[in-house]
């Protein structure tokens, strides 16, 4: 392609919305402009590096038998109230007229089709899979295409017989996935995650570090242990049990409420201290018990739950429900509501809690004998330097950006959809699923967040809109314009994909400093200084390596280096 016939508009100024690297580069270097807040037009150059990208998605795909299919964004209302998922907060959006809404994500279709046609053991196992544009409510979107309202998205579902036969699945889109990444040129990470919205029973997510993700992860550089903190755990003890259960009592602490205020009022360690927390669950009350100043996770929360509506309670309701304002609360003598407690508080006694009557609180609570605690979770946040779960290696917690995310949703569909199939003995068993998501253009993003300088993109071989940008130094030299086009049409020839900034109205700085931007793997320099030594000049991008070769040698030297 000749840059004096594409449309390339790049940009000098970085928009004042854009906030991250991949923003600012996507849109100085031309690849997409916004339409909307969240939404994006792609441009000539964008779309050729997300169709490399969906390249590579599709062969590795394929390559475990995945089946490629498009299924529609428009969804009739009613198969997501019968999944149970209409209602979640900001995932859908509806055309209520039609009694249509636009799908998030496609489990549901899936579901329908596979109830229609997966009716024998001999059906099974089958990989379905799409590249498909997709939307979000999305309250706030920010950071360019990383949290939009629309997006492109690969999504894959399995169907298997078996829970084995699941994991056997799952297993081979994590290959998948390891493999994709890579040969995009990525540096990820495999978290454990939340299933969240999309349910299941187990899930994985594959993350870039950045300081501008906007999920955060707990990392063990030491044994390579790695979490979304939504789950993450860490290997700190539980306080120990005091020797002897002395009876409870009841301590005035006039204006006292925080468990920092708490520990210097009596001078007690802050792990002696039940932190109560007051929550309603589908409508009823809840009394959650955390030791000192451990921070309540509410993903943890919703997945020890059950999922269900589960909302902090107001400051009056919980003064009418317990005589009591908050930082007064406590679990002895309290009346209908229900108890649980972090794992971090099972089996404790000699701990101080709230009384439920302002300014008192009680000591020496032995939750086995004075509190009805009904189950104890895992429902902290980890911190800093909290020892590794694996190998007890110093934590460390970072921000990243999720790449994709695989779950296995085990019957969650089967079951409200009615997705069965008959074994060997001619009885109905429900279809295993799990579901396989990866987001095209945040593999784009993700690469640029890793793969950039100061000047603009450093593309490898495997995403590059082109491979090669040759510059014509001054288009107005016979013999540079003769050379330019001659290299270009036999580069061309050859298989190669060419950007020639064929420009005669542009100072070569100002072409140096494009071709620096839009960040292709290698810049070929075509000049009459050089031509008058038979020579022309080659740049590598990532290093900024330059070659002389010979004018005659030029075209196989540059198969050469790509090659490499």
């Amino acid at each position: 392609m000749k840059i004096s016939k594409a449309f390339i508009p790049t940009l000098k100024e970085v928009p004042a919305d854009a906030n991250i690297p991949s923003h600012q580069l996507m849109m100085r270097a031309g690849m997409m402009r916004q339409l909307t807040a969240g939404v994006y037009s792609y441009l000539p150059l964008g779309l050729r590096v997300i169709t490399n990208a969906m390249n590579i998605v599709r062969e590795e795909m394929n390559a475990i038998g995945g089946q490629e299919l498009l299924l529609p964004a428009l969804n009739p209302e009613s198969l997501w109230i019968q999944s149970g998922r209409r209602n979640i907060p900001n995932f859908i959006l509806s055309i209520k007229e039609r009694d249509l809404v636009l799908a998030p994500t496609h489990e549901e279709v899936i579901g329908y089709i596979a109830s229609m046609h997966i009716q024998s053991y001999k059906d099974l196992p089958q990989t379905w899979y799409q590249i498909q544009t997709k939307f979000r409510n999305e309250p706030r979107p920010r950071s360019g295409v990383l949290r939009g309202r629309q997006f492109i998205m690969k999504d894959a579902y399995s169907l298997d017989r078996s829970w084995e036969d699941l994991d056997k699945s799952y297993d081979a889109h994590a290959e998948a996935y390891k493999k994709i990444f890579t040969r995009c040129g990525i540096k990820y990470f495999i978290v454990g995650a939340s299933s969240g919205a999309m349910g299941g029973t187990g899930s994985q997510e594959f993350m870039i570090e950045s300081e501008f993700g906007e999920d955060t992860t707990a990392l063990c550089p030491k044994c390579g242990y790695a979490a979304n903190l939504e789950v993450a755990t860490s290997n700190l003890p539980k306080a120990k049990r005091v020797e002897k259960s002395e009876p409870t009592k009841e301590i005035h602490t006039p204006n006292v409420k925080t468990i920092d205020q708490l520990v210097d009022f009596l001078k007690t360690d802050q792990s002696r201290f039940a932190k109560s927390l007051v929550y309603r669950h589908n409508g009823k009350p809840l009394l959650i018990l955390m030791m000192g100043n451990d921070q309540l996770n509410e993903s943890k929360l919703t997945a020890a739950l059950g999922g269900g509506d589960i909302a902090p309670m107001g400051a009056e309701e919980l003064l009418s429900l317990t005589g009591a304002d908050g930082g007064s609360i406590g679990p002895v003598n309290l009346r209908g509501f229900r108890i649980i407690a972090d794992k971090r508080l099972e089996g404790m006694n000699g701990l101080i809690s709230g009384a439920n009557k302002n300014d008192y609180h009680i000591a020496n609570i032995d939750l086995a004998r004075d509190a009805k605690v009904e189950e104890y979770y895992d429902l902290r946040s980890i911190e800093v330097g909290e020892p590794c779960p694996k190998c007890s290696g110093a934590l460390k917690i970072s921000n990243a950006i999720e790449l994709g995310h695989i779950f296995k949703l085990g019957t969650k569909y089967s079951d409200t959809l009615n997705i069965t199939y008959l074994d060997e003995s001619g009885k109905a068993q429900p279809v295993i699923m799990g579901s396989y998501g990866i987001g095209m253009e945040r593999i784009v993003a993700c690469y640029i967040e890793q793969n950039h300088d100061k000047d603009g993109i450093i593309w490898n071989k495997a995403l590059a809109p082109y491979q090669i940008h040759l510059i014509a130094v001054n288009m107005n030299s016979k013999d540079v314009a003769e050379v330019s086009e001659k290299m270009y049409g036999e580069l061309t020839k050859a298989g190669i994909d060419v950007l020639l900034d064929d420009r005669t109205n542009i100072t070569p700085g100002f072409k140096f400093k494009d071709a620096d931007l839009l960040g292709m793997p290698f810049q070929v320099i075509v000049g009459d200084k050089g031509l008058k030594n038979g020579q022309i000049e080659i740049k590598r991008r990532k290093t900024g390596e330059r070659i002389m070769v010979k004018l005659e040698d030029a075209s196989a030297e540059i198969i050469k280096l790509l090659a490499e």
